[in-house]
Parts: structure tokens; sequence; C-alpha cells
């Protein structure tokens, strides 16, 4: 079936109700049969499990910094963190205990964004932040299609957001409530505001999305070359950025001193324990060269792009860009990063007929993207099916079904935005060279 954005009413209501029952079915699949999964294996392992919540290690921390004057990345507020995140301090002599140590792997400055809740139970925090990223996430549907100059009927728009809060990284995020929904809302207000002329409120809400700078920084690159190419009509946005940037470091000096080595001794210490890579599962001496060479024809396109205005549709094809590339090169695979693909995702969905209508390699690369993007929702509709059926024992053994696409999506978008952007600039190489 094909979708059509502006088909009729009819046809639109439609398109809602399926994006509404693949959403429940990722909801349900994530809640009865992948939790479900997770537990049994972690008491055949005898693996601890506590809260499981991300926001826990940030909030200790900031709690005990702010509170108590506790530096978040000692040795004892790491063993304070596993007695929550855990349910009890991890175990060097149990094997299966997990290699995650939880500490606080994040700059300082990551405690004013917490500061007004330190003094609220965790329970109350864990509430209001798991729906917070609900309604965040679901925001940032409109703020991408706001910023990539999109207009979509409201039940369209409603279908691309259901779709979103059932995808399985939105899912897993909020489950998790982890940071990174945070920050891609936050990326999403910035490059919004940018492209609707409040270039100082865009580098103020780019500036905040630090807090997670292997997410972040990519896109910080990006715009600070854009900015700067054209400083008469973007200081605005230079001066938002720098000026919070400048609070944060600053504030974050006065609180904790010399915190920017304990952040990368903390840094270093995580990527140890967790072995992270990124989504292309290939040996470093691979992938590294596979990483180089997609920022190398990343940033030959984009300096190319540095000139074009905020509301032009090659802009926001940019950032599409940039985000894809800082899935795929970023040194860890969880699929809650994967929301950062939205635009890109976005961009795939409103320029169907542009790939469409290509070569047979490209038509053939398209499909294969749609497929993997779909098959979360194939793997949850099956599961799903299944347990309701009465198979549970069969539904939770099968639990990796919804995951088989998970690495092949990130290289299939990168590859065709990618293509996009290079078709793109030919016109334009044209007419320079009249």
């Amino acid at each position: 079936m094909k979708v059509d954005f502006s088909a009729p009413r009819g046809q639109t209501s439609a398109l809602f109700l399926v994006a509404a029952l693949l959403a429940a079915s990722m909801w349900f699949y994530v809640q009865r049969v992948l939790i479900p999964y997770e537990m049994e294996d972690a008491a055949v392992q005898e693996r601890p499990r506590g809260n499981l919540s991300d926001l826990y290690p940030r909030w200790l921390g900031a709690r005990e910094l702010l509170l108590h004057h506790h530096n978040p990345y000692s040795d004892d507020i790491t063993i304070e963190i596993q007695k929550g995140y855990y349910g009890r301090a991890l175990d060097p002599a149990r094997p299966n205990d997990p290699k995650d140590q939880q500490g606080f792997a994040y700059p300082v400055y990551v405690v004013f964004l917490l500061a007004p809740f330190v003094r609220f139970s965790f329970h109350f925090v864990q509430l209001a932040f798991y729906w917070t990223l609900i309604a965040l996430t679901a925001a940032s549907v409109w703020l991408w299609l706001r910023a990539l100059r999109w207009r979509l009927p409201v039940l369209a728009t409603a279908s691309c957001v259901a779709l979103t809060l059932g995808s399985f990284a939105a899912v897993q995020g909020i489950k998790l409530q982890q940071l990174s929904l945070l920050v891609a809302a936050l990326l999403a207000g910035a490059v919004a505001c940018v492209a609707s002329g409040f270039l100082f409120c865009g580098g103020v809400l780019l500036a905040a999305a630090t807090i997670k700078p292997q997410l972040a920084w990519p896109l910080v690159a990006w715009l600070l070359v854009w900015a700067l190419h054209d400083w008469r009509n973007r200081r605005r946005f230079l001066f938002g950025f720098g000026l919070v940037m400048v609070l944060l470091l600053a504030g974050a000096e006065i609180i904790l001193p010399g915190w920017w080595r304990m952040f990368a001794h903390a840094l270093g210490q995580y990527h140890r324990y967790t072995q992270n890579q990124s989504v292309l599962l290939l040996p470093w001496e691979y992938s590294g060269i596979v990483i180089a060479a997609a920022v190398i024809a990343c940033a030959f396109f984009l300096w190319r792009l540095r000139g074009e205005p905020a509301e032009a549709g090659n802009f926001g094809l940019a950032i599409s860009l940039v985000l894809a590339l800082t899935v795929l090169v970023v040194p860890m695979y969880a699929p809650y990063n994967q929301v950062l693909f939205l635009p890109a995702i976005l961009v795939l969905v409103r320029d169907r007929t542009f790939f469409t209508s290509r070569s047979r390699g490209v038509r053939f690369l398209y499909l294969a993207a749609a497929f993997a993007l779909a098959w979360q929702w194939i793997g949850s509709l099956i599961l799903s099916g299944a347990y309701l059926l009465g198979w549970r024992a069969w539904a939770i053994s099968a639990w990796k079904v919804p995951f088989f696409a998970t690495f092949s999506l990130p290289v299939f978008v990168f590859a065709l935005i990618l293509l996009k952007v290079q078709v793109a600039q030919r016109p334009r190489r044209v007419d320079e060279s009249r």
C-alpha cells in the first residue's frame, strides 16, 4: 500500500488507525514479552535488577553534589548508584554480574538541569520524567516537521507521532528514562528555532543538549560552521550558544573544580567496561576506515551547504545528514539513540518519489530501508499476536525477532540521505558554472 500523506481524510484516518495499532503492538511486546524475558533470564543468571533507570545515576549524582557536596565521579557514589540501579553493589567475583558500573559518566553541568528535582523522592522524579519524555518525544515530531518545512494534515501528523512513540527506540528510551530522548528533543527544538529565525534561542537549546556530548557535538560542529559562514546574519546563534556554554562550564568549575579531568577519566572507564562500538559491529580496524570515509564524505558535502539559509530545504537536509552520521558513528549501538533518525526518516518519506524514480539499485536500497524500518513493527505484531493467542512461552523465546533489522537501518538511512544531499547540490554546481 502506498502511503500518501496528502490523501483524503478517509485514507489518513485509516493510516492513523494502522499507526496506532503498530504502536500499541510495540508497547505490548515490550511490556509482556521483552521485559518478562529479561526478568526470567536475570533470575536464571542471578543478575541483579533494581530500578534500572538511566536517570537514577544522574539524579543521585546531582543530589549528592548539590546537597551534600560529594564528588559524583567518586567510587563511593558509584557504589550508591549501583545499589539503586541494580538493587545491590556489583560483585566482581560474580561472573554474571553486569559489566556496566553505572558511574556518573556525564559532564557535571547536567546537575543544573536536575537541580529542581534533587529534593523530591526518586519515585516522583521517575514518574514525572517518564511522562515528560513522552510529551517531548511527541513534540519533537512537530518540531522536525517545522524545521523541514513540511506541512501535514492533523491526522497525518498524529500518525507520525504514534509511530514515533511506538518505535522501539522511543519505547526503550522512555522505559529506561534515557536522557538521549531529552537531548533529541533539545536538538529538535534548537533546529526548529534556527529554521524559524529565532537564532539566539536555537543556540541556547543546542548548548543545553551538550549534556550528552557524543550525540550533540556533531550537530554543534556543523551549525558553528554554518553560523560562522555568515557571521553578520547568524551571529545571534553563536551568541546564544556561546553564552550558555560559558555559564555551564563556569558554573560546573565553581561547584566541582577540575571536574573535566574526572569526567574524562569516568568516560574512559565507561568505554572500557562497556566495550562500546558503533552500529557497524565491525572490528575497530575496519569500522574505523568506514567511519573515516563516512565523515569525510559528509564533510565534503556539508561544506558546500554551509551557505544555505535556514529556511531553505537543503538546510533541513544537511541537519538530517549530520544526525544520520551521528547514529552511524557514535560508539554505542543502543537502539534508543536511533530517535535521532527522525528527521532523516521524515525526509525519506516526504521525498519518496525522488528515490523510487531513480535507478534500480537506489529503488532497492530505498525498499530495503523501508523494510528495515517496518520490521520492528512486523516483529512486535507477530509476537504480540502469538502471546494473545496463548503462545506465551514461544513469544518470549522469540523475543529477538523485532531486532533483526536494528543494525542495518542506520546504514541504509545514512546512504540514502547522503545520496539525496549529493544530488541536491547538482543544480547549484550547474548554476555556478554559468
